[in-house]
């Protein structure tokens, strides 16, 4: 009989058949190394692959979301995404295309906390620029997401306490080993006959499994042995159970302790291995230090050369990867605070001070990028407390010169290796990026430009240290930080005439520390700033006439562009405010000098420094633009673009128009203004023409009626309500500017009438004239007496009559386009003779035969217009 229709267990079977003969074949043997053995290979299927990626992706957009990391939190969110995707065939297979539940649960999750971001708007305001954008991003491609699983979190915010598909899976496969023994011990229990007893494994190796069926995994095995127990008979084996109540109960099982379990996960959260829980800490992201750092040892005698080793060593570290750069700082307090606490002398404090300035620069790994408003703070304190030591001490001196050989701290004269004014310069520099990192129309931008009044105040602190200890060029350097705070200001007390004598105004100021730069300067740099900046202060104060002898004896228009970038752009600054200048004191021909330049090339705000205009075909790279950001200049040193535009439109007007009206038929006529004109031009092809709206139109809509001679519409288009609250309020003086504008106006709407009319009048009244155009009649005659001399109108003067009597001598308007069209005719056949008197021209490339009998035919002497002239002259004279 079969041993596979025996009754009973394997064991009994085989030993039944103990006697028959049975031939086997010899079990392979396998070797293993020890690792191999140890090693336990897991295959794991593409739904577990997928779904272990997205759990870990979820779990550090958790991570992003407990410390408000916007950036990191969009990053992630992106990754998501892209892993969805990827696992998106497994769920259509596994799930029927229905999002898995964690996956679900983490959208919502982080719905709901991006949209408490987005609500809290007084948190918002506080974000970075980055942070802020980050969060507008991920705000929109979340909402965009999530349209595409409206159902399941519908469903999932109807009953967010289920526990999802991924923990009881976890769950269970995670509880099937801890599980066994209640398995082994239940299922016996639904059978009717008892487990007979098992006999003992039979000691021969022959006959055990391992040896008849090969070598199998233990968990196979065991497997294979729970599944036959109990069995004594083959029916009873293959006998179908009926279990769906027991597995309904072990499933109920199953989720109620899972539900035990989340409730302990929430009430202690992230619980070590070990389960111990984590310790609440002060000190934000980085590791808290609980303790304070050890620094000597306990019985060491603290002196000023051990303390000196100890900076060394703590220095050491700077620079060097992995280097923690806040212990470094809480290092360097620490021993300042047990220096001062053994009294080892102000010169060892000043030495730890400048290395904790050392330290606080390097805090910010990124030279581009701002450093953090508190290290900024703290910066400024430790440069105080130098600055206070050297003012207090007359025998201590801090220089880059000394060696630390040469250092002495300990008895005086006290010599400390170090520079107070490159600390003064990067701090300033430090403060600038801070003001370009805010948003300019923020409280936040005002609270830190609030500051600038500590740093104008170390900066004369330091000066005074560096005009005690320094050499020249180092009291030149701290000059031009002083001027660099200084020379955009306007100081009201300057335009005071009553003003008391001991005072010092700021132009006074800026006088004395320029010149000494111009007496000891050693480089071209310093002093090129430094007369920009003092022509920029007196154009500021309307000292017309001194600033523009400045920038003329100096002749830097002419070198200026071999300087850096940072001088070039205080060049264009210094221009457009002395075109400013000279246009408040009336110059116009001189303010329309200074800005044409600047204006003409269409990037005002890039040549300011004041912003970045949109990229045309790529013309920066990503490098260049962050230089570009690098140099802008922070929004309160700004120069209104608007401001400048209507000063330069209104010069142009003033000066285009009458030349336009002077030089109407002539051919040869030039353009002074091209941005002018082209808007002029454009103006007037319009069909349509409405009410001027912006500042752009009311210049040219001026223009257009100084043009006809209205020049109280001209006026009303320049100065009124929308005009004065956009541009001319923004000045100082601005109702001397005002009345400057119209006495202009006057004047050159007078001379485009007379440029004009000019030929329809025999004679002129200069009363009338002055009543026309609301002038005295002195002025009237001063300008009508300036255009006779410079050739400008042929007239003359009849003072008993005061009349002004027109000569007509000037041609018609007929006659002035015959005369155009004879000039123009006889240029082109001038320019075809000699295209044909050109040897080897165009017309003679056929061959060099043709053209030589051509010449033969036609001499060369009678085809010239010319000569032809002149023998028609001499016949008609001898005739």
């Amino acid at each position: 009989m079969s041993r596979f229709f025996a009754t009973g267990t394997d064991s009994e079977s085989e030993s039944s058949s103990e006697d028959e003969p049975v031939v086997r074949a010899p079990a392979p043997v396998y070797t293993f190394s020890d690792d191999e053995e140890e090693t336990k290979r897991v295959v794991r299927s593409m739904k577990e692959k997928r779904y272990e990626e997205l759990e870990g992706i979820i779990h550090y957009l958790r991570n992003h979301r407990k410390i408000k990391d916007f950036s990191s939190a969009l990053a992630s969110f992106e990754e998501l995404q892209k892993a969805y995707t990827r696992a998106a065939p497994v769920v259509a297979k596994e799930e029927n295309g229905v999002a898995p539940r964690f996956f679900v649960r983490a959208l919502v999750e982080l719905e709901d906390w991006v949209s408490s971001a987005w609500a809290d708007r007084d948190s918002r305001k506080t974000l970075s620029k980055g942070s802020s954008k980050a969060l507008t991003s991920l705000r929109q491609k979340l909402r965009k997401y999530t349209k595409d699983f409206e159902a399941e979190v519908a469903k999932f915010r109807e009953d967010p306490d289920l526990p999802d598909d991924d923990e009881e899976h976890k769950d269970s496969s995670s509880s099937d080993e801890s599980d066994d023994e209640e398995k082994v011990k239940e299922k016996p229990r639904a059978r009717r006959s008892p487990e007979p007893p098992r006999r003992p494994p039979p000691q021969d190796d022959e006959s055990s499994d391992s040896m008849d069926w090969g070598s199998s995994s233990s968990d196979s095995s065991e497997s294979s042995d729970d599944e036959t127990r109990g069995a004594t008979t083959i029916r009873e084996r293959f006998l179908k159970r009926n279990t769906e109540r027991e597995d309904d109960e072990e499933k109920d099982r199953r989720k109620t302790k899972i539900r035990r379990d989340r409730t302990v996960k929430v009430s202690k959260k992230d619980q070590a291995d070990d389960g111990g829980e984590w310790e609440t800490v002060k000190g934000g992201k980085g590791a808290a230090i609980s303790d304070k750092p050890k620094m000597f040892a306990k019985d060491s005698d603290i002196d000023a050369a051990l303390v000196v080793k100890k900076l060394g060593e703590i220095s050491a570290a700077r620079g060097r990867k992995r280097t923690d750069r806040r212990a470094q700082l809480e290092l360097l307090h620490e021993l300042r605070t047990v220096a001062a606490q053994h009294n080892l002398g102000d010169a060892l404090q000043l030495k730890l001070r400048a290395a904790t300035v050392a330290a606080l620069f390097d805090y910010n790994p990124k030279v581009s990028d701002a450093m953090k408003p508190e290290y900024w703070s703290r910066l400024v304190e430790n440069v105080d407390q130098m600055v206070t030591l050297l003012l207090g001490h007359e025998d201590m001196v801090l220089s880059e010169n000394f060696t630390e050989e040469q250092e002495q701290l300990v008895t005086p004269p006290f010599q400390v290796r170090g520079c107070l004014l490159t600390a003064l310069e990067r701090l300033d520099d430090e403060f600038t990026k801070l003001l370009k990192e805010c948003d300019p129309h923020s409280n936040e931008y005002v609270e830190r430009l609030k500051d600038e009044v500590r740093v104008s105040a170390l900066i004369d602190r330091v000066c005074q240290v560096v005009e005690r200890d320094g050499t020249p060029q180092e009291i030149c350097r701290a000059y031009l930080r002083k001027i660099d705070h200084l020379y955009y200001k306007f100081d009201p007390r300057a335009v005071r005439k009553d003003l008391p004598p001991g005072e010092e105004t700021t132009i006074k100021k800026m006088e004395r520390f320029c010149k000494y730069i111009y007496a000891h300067d050693e480089t071209d740099r310093l002093r090129t700033r430094a007369i920009l900046s003092h022509i920029y202060h007196h154009a500021l104060h309307d000292n017309w006439f001194q600033a523009r002898d400045l920038l003329l004896m100096s002749h830097l228009q002419e070198t200026v562009q071999h300087s850096d970038p940072s001088t070039q752009i205080l060049y264009n600054r210094t221009m457009a405010n002395l075109g400013l200048c000279a246009f408040r004191r009336g110059n116009v021909k001189e303010a329309h000098g200074c800005l044409a330049e600047l204006m003409m090339t269409g990037k005002p705000k890039e040549l300011l420094a004041q912003g970045l205009l949109p990229q045309r075909q790529h013309e920066r790279s990503k490098e260049q633009e962050k230089i570009e950001k690098q140099r802008q200049m922070p929004f309160h040193m700004h120069i209104n673009l608007e401001l400048l535009e209507c000063v330069y439109l209104v010069s142009a007007m003033l000066i285009e128009i009458p030349y336009m009206a002077a030089h109407e038929f002539d051919a040869r006529r030039r353009m002074i203004s091209k941005t002018f004109y082209q808007n002029l031009r454009a103006s007037e092809r319009q069909a349509l023409v409405g009410p001027p709206e912006s500042m752009r139109e009311h210049a040219v809509a001026a223009a257009r009626a100084m043009r006809r001679g209205d020049w109280r519409a001209c006026l009303n288009f320049i100065v009124n309500e929308k005009m004065n609250a956009k541009v001319w309020d923004l000045m100082v003086g601005a109702d001397n500017v005002r009345a400057m504008l119209g006495r202009l106006i006057r004047e050159e709407s007078l001379r485009t009438y007379l440029f004009t009319y000019a030929h329809v009048y025999a004679s002129l009244s200069l009363r009338s004239l002055a009543d026309m155009f609301e002038m005295p009649r002195q002025r009237v005659h001063s300008l009508v007496s300036k255009m006779i001399i410079n050739e400008e109108l042929l007239a003359s003067l009849d003072d008993p009559s005061e009349c002004a009597i027109l000569h007509r001598s000037e041609p018609t308007r007929m006659q002035a386009l015959a005369l155009q069209l004879a000039d123009k005719v006889g240029n082109l056949v001038d320019s075809n003779e000699r295209i044909f008197e050109k040897q080897g021209s165009f017309f003679q490339r056929g061959g060099q035969q043709r053209g030589e009998g051509r010449q033969r035919e036609r001499p060369r002497e009678g085809w010239n217009r010319r000569t032809r002239n002149r023998r028609r002259d001499d016949e008609r004279g001898d005739d």
